[in-house]
C-alpha cells in the first residue's frame, strides 16, 4: 500500500487524472493499476534474472560433463551419452550452450538446436585459455567455457548446414583415399626400382597397365610384396570410382553450385568442395573475409613503425584450399585476365606465389559471382547467361 501511494504521489497529477476517474466510474479500484504494472515490473525483473541460464559443456565420445551458470553461482552434473535425451529435457527455451568442436560436436548440437535460444561451437584453435591451463580438468574445462558464454567472449566456429556438412565430409574421405592409393603406387615404384626394374607413371595408371606388371619375376616375397599392393590399389579405385559421383550428385543440389561450375577451369568435383566449403556467401562481407576463412590471406607482424607481412596463413579447410590452387593453375590457360594477372606476378615474384596470387584472385571472382548470382555462358570473356 505504501508503495503505491509513494508511486502514485512521484507520477504526474494532469497526466493520472484521467485514468483515476475512468477507473472510478467503472466502480474499479483506482490503486489496482498501479499495483498491477508494479508487480508485472517486478515478476519482469525476476524473470530476467533468473531464466537465462549459460552452460559449458565439455564433450567427449562417452560422456559430458555440463557447469550451469545461473545467478552468477555455478553447479556441474555428468551425462552419458546415453542419458543426452535425459538432458535434452531438463533444457528452457532460454539457455545458452557453448561447446568445443570436437568429433561429435555436430550430433550433440542436433540434439540441442531446437530447445534452447542459442548454441555456440567454440573453435579451440583460437580458445587458448583451456589448452594451456596449467589445472586442467573436466570440471575447469566446461566452468571457462561457461564464463565465457556469459560475457560473451568464445570465437564462435562457423558451422555448415548438414547437406554441406555431409558432401565435405564425403569429398574429405575420397581426398583420403587419393593420398592412400598414391602412396602404394609409389611403394610398388619403390618396390621394382630395387630389383633393378624402372617405371614410368603411366604403368601404374590403369588396372591393365598395372595387370602387365605382374607378369615381370620377382623373388617370392618381393612378389607377395607385389600382389597385395597391386590387389590394394585395385580396391581403391573402385572405392573412388563409387565415392566421387556420390559426392558431385550431392553437391549439384547445394547452394552457389551452378554459379561456381559455370567457371571454365572448375570441374564439377570441385564446385562441389567449393559450394560446400563456402556456402551461404552472406556470411562474408567482402572478398578479403572469405580468403581469410581459405586461409588464403597473409600474415601480418606489425608493430610500432615496423610491418611484416609473411606467408599465407593457410588457416582453414586444407581440402578446399588445395582445390581452390588446383583450379587457378587449370583456370589461368583458359582466362587471359587470369593469365595475365600470373604472369605479372610472376615475373617479380616468381612461380609459387604467383600461382597463390591467382588463387586469391580466383576466389575473389567466385565471391562476386555468387553475391550477384552470376551464371556464365562465357567465362574466358566474361559473358553472363541470359
Amino acid at each position: 500500500m505504501d508503495l503505491v501511494k509513494q508511486f502514485s504521489q512521484t507520477c504526474d497529477r494532469s497526466a493520472s487524472i484521467r485514468p483515476l476517474d475512468l477507473e472510478w466510474e467503472s466502480g474499479a479500484d483506482p490503486q489496482e493499476p498501479f499495483r498491477s504494472r508494479i508487480q508485472g515490473g517486478a515478476m519482469k525483473m525476476k524473470e530476467s534474472k533468473t531464466t537465462r541460464r549459460c552452460m559449458g559443456v565439455d564433450l567427449h565420445p562417452d560422456s559430458f560433463l555440463v557447469c550451469i551458470r545461473e545467478g552468477g553461482q555455478s553447479h556441474w552434473q555428468r551425462w552419458s551419452v546415453e542419458q543426452a535425451d535425459q538432458f535434452v529435457s531438463t533444457l528452457r527455451p532460454t539457455d545458452e550452450i557453448a561447446v568445443e568442436a570436437t568429433g561429435n560436436t555436430r550430433w550433440f548440437c542436433q540434439l540441442l538446436e531446437k530447445r534452447v535460444h542459442r548454441i555456440v561451437v567454440v573453435n579451440p584453435h583460437q580458445f587458448r585459455v583451456i589448452s594451456e591451463s596449467v589445472k586442467k580438468t573436466d570440471r575447469r574445462d566446461a566452468a571457462l567455457l561457461a564464463e565465457y558464454l556469459e560475457k560473451d567472449l568464445l570465437p564462435e566456429v562457423r558451422q555448415k548446414s548438414p547437406q554441406a556438412s555431409m558432401v565435405a565430409q564425403a569429398a574429405q574421405t575420397r581426398d583420403e583415399l587419393v593420398k592412400m592409393r598414391t602412396m602404394l603406387k609409389n611403394s610398388v615404384h619403390g618396390l621394382f626400382c630395387s630389383y633393378g626394374a624402372r617405371l614410368q607413371k603411366k604403368q601404374l595408371a590403369s588396372r591393365r597397365q598395372r595387370a602387365a606388371l605382374r607378369q615381370i619375376p620377382l623373388p617370392p616375397l618381393a612378389d607377395v610384396q607385389r600382389k597385395v599392393l597391386l590387389d590394394q590399389i585395385d580396391s581403391l579405385d573402385a572405392s573412388i570410382a563409387v565415392l566421387e559421383p556420390a559426392v558431385i550428385q550431392e553437391g549439384r543440389n547445394l547452394p552457389g553450385f551452378k554459379n561456381i561450375v559455370s567457371v571454365k577451369g572448375i570441374g564439377e568435383l570441385s564446385s562441389s568442395i567449393l559450394a560446400a566449403t563456402i556456402g551461404p556467401v552472406k556470411d562474408f562481407a567482402e572478398p578479403g573475409n572469405l580468403g581469410s576463412y581459405f586461409g588464403m590471406v597473409p600474415r601480418v607482424a606489425q608493430s610500432n613503425q615496423s610491418e611484416h607481412h609473411g606467408r599465407i596463413t593457410r588457416r582453414g579447410n586444407k581440402l578446399a584450399r588445395t582445390t581452390l590452387v588446383q583450379c587457378a593453375l587449370i583456370a589461368k590457360r583458359y582466362s587471359p585476365f587470369l593469365n595475365r594477372f600470373y604472369e605479372r606476378i610472376q615475373r617479380r615474384r616468381g612461380a609459387g606465389k604467383a600461382i597463390v596470387a591467382t588463387a586469391r584472385k580466383l576466389l575473389t571472382i567466385l565471391y562476386h559471382t555468387l553475391k550477384n548470382d552470376w551464371v556464365f555462358k562465357d567465362f574466358p570473356n566474361f559473358e553472363l547467361a541470359s
